[in-house]
């Protein structure tokens, strides 16, 4: 069987498949960058040889799960991310299962290698009398309170994702009766969010302030460029660590700006949105998805525990087991 060199495949991964035909986002390239530049220097090590030199055969099933072993021993990677890293590797076998057919075999065990199972934490999100405080913690008197002040508004209104809301322009944002903001979203799919009054409110003076320029970020930095997601990570925390000292459930809680995100699906589903809508809102491709809102709902949950009949238990009194049959019960 001939050996398929390494080298060249990836490049037209990445040019032909990735950029060009998908037109993936930019942060899906750098994220399936990053793992192939993680394996190459692994295989390097292992192997003895420079990534130039590596054929496709190298990059067997065995080989593949010794790496991803390894991200995860000596990179400390969670299960979510070694996952991550395993789409990448599928992503790049199924073209190269249409460029080096002669390697189908083992193109099929690599694309048999499993995801790790982990488990899935209930997604935070603030409660009302949270987003009040820290809305009302900004100091709105400075430039940067009431950028900060108008970005935290929408973000939790709207829960536009991080990178959507820091790549906004003036010209995406629609004012007056009927107004919104139009976004283009994950998957590059283009979605347009209407505004509530008070969100319309504050973008019209936020918009008057800057002078609106269709070119201009709506969320600039001090140099009038784009925000980075450090940046609005810090003014995150900085708000919140302020709003924590008039509410105290804000200290017990690790507050991301994806946290504002769940936070406006939060707030749809309390109001008893459906969860199609809630996915349609968010850009979710998926229901299963959104479905994570729900688990995270204790008030619907609540509130369906009281439309039932309670099943009548009777207290009795606590007798210890016999021990041997104890120990098996724990086992």
């Amino acid at each position: 069987m001939q050996a398929a060199e390494l080298s060249p495949l990836l490049e037209r991964f990445f040019s032909q498949r990735l950029i060009a035909q998908r037109r993936v986002s930019a942060h899906t390239v750098a994220s399936y960058r990053d793992t192939f530049r993680l394996l190459l220097v692994f295989a390097e090590n292992r192997l003895g040889r420079p990534p130039s030199r590596l054929t496709l055969a190298d990059l067997n099933a065995p080989f593949l799960s010794e790496f991803l072993d390894h991200l995860e021993a000596y990179r400390s990677n969670k299960a979510r991310s070694r996952n991550l890293r395993l789409t990448a590797l599928r992503s790049f076998f199924r073209y190269a299962a249409l460029e080096a057919p002669q390697h189908a075999h083992l193109i099929q065990r690599v694309l048999s290698i499993p995801n790790k199972r982990h488990a899935r934490a209930l997604v935070g999100f603030l409660t009302r009398p949270e987003i009040d405080a820290v809305l009302a913690a900004v100091d709105i008197t400075t430039w940067m309170g009431r950028r900060d002040h108008a970005l935290l508004l929408i973000a939790m209104q709207t829960g536009l994702r991080l990178s959507e809301l820091t790549s906004l322009h003036h010209r995406d944002v629609a004012l007056g009766p009927g107004a919104h903001i139009h976004c283009l979203g994950k998957g590059r799919k283009e979605r347009g969010t209407p505004l509530t009054k008070s969100a319309n409110r504050v973008l019209s003076a936020w918009i008057k302030e800057a002078g609106r320029d269709e070119e201009k970020f709506l969320f600039p930095s001090l140099s009038g460029g784009q925000l980075s997601h450090d940046a609005v990570q810090d003014l995150v925390h900085k708000h919140v660590a302020v709003a924590a000292k008039t509410c105290p459930s804000l200290g017990k809680k690790r507050v991301t700006p994806h946290v504002l995100r769940h936070t406006a699906a939060m707030e749809l589903m309390q109001a008893g949105v459906d969860r199609s809508m809630i996915a349609l809102w968010l850009g979710h491709e998926s229901l299963e998805t959104t479905q994570i809102y729900l688990d995270a709902n204790l008030t619907i949950k609540e509130e369906i525990l009281a439309k039932t009949t309670a099943i009548n238990g009777k207290a009795s009194r606590y007798r210890p087991s016999d021990r041997l049959l104890g120990f098996l019960r724990s086992l």
